[in-house]
């Protein structure tokens, strides 16, 4: 934890920040080649948002130049305050009911595969965005044959309505992010609630069976080893299909510490536990985010169902 000591000579405090060293391995891909510079030419053109851009995602590179790409729709600010994130929290703006068609026909343009979509915590709207989401969604599963979508979705305050509004319109993959261990939610995610996440999860699979479901905790906040392994369990009894492990790193001095990093053999022990407990797939390494070869997380019989997928 960053700390204050007094300086010999002033007496004035001094910060010391007793974060861990970076180490060796953790290196991000460099942004670079030309579906990378095409997708970001197409997002300035038409006014889109990007998480991989507004949140500072390392993968940005490499997912880019797989042509997978991560939307962010209803705007750039948030209007929660997790201690994580390096997306603006405030007072979002009027969201665009256009939005949705502009992310279809640069998915379509730019002949994507797999969309991840997501957004900033809406809590001022009464049904959080979902609409938004189910307009993306078909309008997408409407202009790009063959494409499959996955939407990473906040809880909606856990409104039932919301939630089958997402899911009537027929993702491929529903995500929401458990982000961290129920002990450190108070300070990880002041807005949020553990059991609300794991709800969500479980009604998301009543309301389609078929429907994969998703999430994703970060490690390094300085939650333990048998809290990571009691996530697990919790997860695959809510019926989460698949799982993603990511190394947190802290965007700036202002958000959380970082207390550890997470070696690639303990991740790949986190990998194993969750295969073990019957997740259907597993990411786990030190850059992981949400969207990390979400296109590589599809069943083969649920790519087959979005490639004559009609509007719902």
């Amino acid at each position: 934890m960053p700390r204050d000591v007094t300086h010999l000579s002033t007496g004035e405090p001094v910060p010391i920040d007793f974060t861990p060293k970076r180490p060796d391995w953790l290196r991000a891909k460099l942004p670079s080649g030309p579906n990378f510079f095409e997708l970001k030419r197409l997002m300035r053109t038409n006014d889109l948002h990007t998480v991989c851009e507004e949140a500072r995602c390392p993968n940005i590179g490499d997912c880019w130049e797989r042509r997978t790409a991560t939307f962010m729709i209803l705007g750039s600010v948030c209007t929660r305050s997790c201690g994580f994130c390096a997306v603006e929290t405030g007072r979002p703006p009027v969201y665009d009911v256009l939005e949705p068609g502009r992310v279809a026909a640069a998915t379509k343009q730019l002949g994507l595969r797999h969309v991840v979509v997501t957004s900033v915590a809406r809590d001022e709207l009464p049904d959080g965005g979902a609409e938004i989401f189910a307009m993306t969604i078909r309008a997408i599963h409407r202009q790009v044959s063959g494409c499959s979508v996955e939407v990473l979705i906040p809880d909606f305050k856990g409104r039932r309505e919301s939630l089958e509004t997402v899911v009537s319109a027929g993702p491929e993959i529903l995500n929401h992010n458990t982000e961290t261990v129920p002990r450190l939610y108070r300070r990880v995610r002041p807005q949020a609630r553990y059991e609300r996440t794991l709800e969500l999860l479980r009604r998301a699979k009543e309301m389609d069976p078929d429907v994969v479901t998703k999430s994703g905790i970060m490690v390094g906040l300085g939650e333990s080893r048998e809290e990571i392994s009691q996530v697990l369990r919790d997860l695959r009894s809510a019926g989460c299909d698949v799982l993603t492990v990511g190394q947190y790193l802290r965007p700036s001095r202002q958000h959380l510490p970082l207390e550890k990093y997470y070696t690639p053999e303990e991740f790949a022990e986190i990998k194993q536990e969750g295969l073990a407990l019957g997740f259907s797939h597993v990411e786990s390494g030190p850059l992981v985010r949400s969207s990390y070869h979400a296109d590589d997380q599809i069943p083969e019989d649920r790519r087959a169902s979005a490639r004559t997928l009609s509007v719902r």
